[in-house]
């Protein structure tokens, strides 16, 4: 997360919900030899206190939680996006790279099993609901002797979610026509990721 305070002053609320709708990230914890990385789907509940998702069997990461549950962080990763000091027009500036980022930390374990089915329909029946003009593709579509045998592939986990984290770097700390100049160059000209969506955020308002 970025030290300047002017990057954090999100609620833990809007975080959450950043993190929900988008609800794609990397999950990261240590194991014997260094850090475990995955970049997985999940699905984060209401409170925003505790998520869900799952791992292929032969994962790394799920012979860190044999023994029981582990410290973890999910990092979900908004727009992006280099900023030229010439964008400013104003003297005295340096290169810089605005971005959105929410981390979710907690504690990470494996469920049941069982779970893992009704886990599966939540997730589909979640992402199918974004996408307009079909009809919902379900687990019924699948031949069940043939779901069950790649249902046992993956592992249900999931994390106690204790402490989120949020930084959103969006030229905040310029003054607004600054900031709003820099904003229309990255809609214009930008390079990242999402651009567009970036050069909006940036353009404000900044609420909690």
């Amino acid at each position: 997360m970025h030290p300047n305070p002017a990057f954090r002053k999100s609620s833990d609320t809007r975080n959450r919900d950043y993190a929900r709708e988008r609800g794609f990230g990397v999950l990261s914890l240590n194991g014997s030899h260094g850090p475990l990385i995955s970049h997985v789907p999940f699905l984060l509940n209401a409170e925003g206190d505790s998520l869900d998702l799952h791992l292929v069997r032969s994962n790394p990461i799920l012979r860190q939680l044999k023994d029981g549950a582990q410290p973890a962080v999910i990092a979900v990763a908004g727009p992006d996006g280099y900023v030229s000091p010439d964008w400013y027009e104003v003297p005295d500036q340096v290169p810089t790279w605005n971005y959105v980022a929410v981390h979710l930390r907690g504690m990470l374990d494996v469920l049941p099993q069982e779970a893992m089915h009704e886990m599966l329909n939540r997730q589909s029946a979640h992402f199918e609901a974004l996408l307009p003009h079909k009809t919902p593709w379900t687990t019924d579509k699948m031949t069940p002797e043939v779901l069950e045998s790649m249902m046992r592939q993956i592992v249900p986990c999931r994390m106690a979610v204790t402490t989120t984290e949020g930084t959103w770097k969006l030229n905040q700390n310029k003054p607004d026509d600054v900031r709003l100049r820099a904003a229309d160059q990255m809609e214009a000209f930008g390079t990242g990721s999402e651009v567009r969506l970036l050069a909006a955020l940036m353009r404000g308002p900044f609420s909690p």
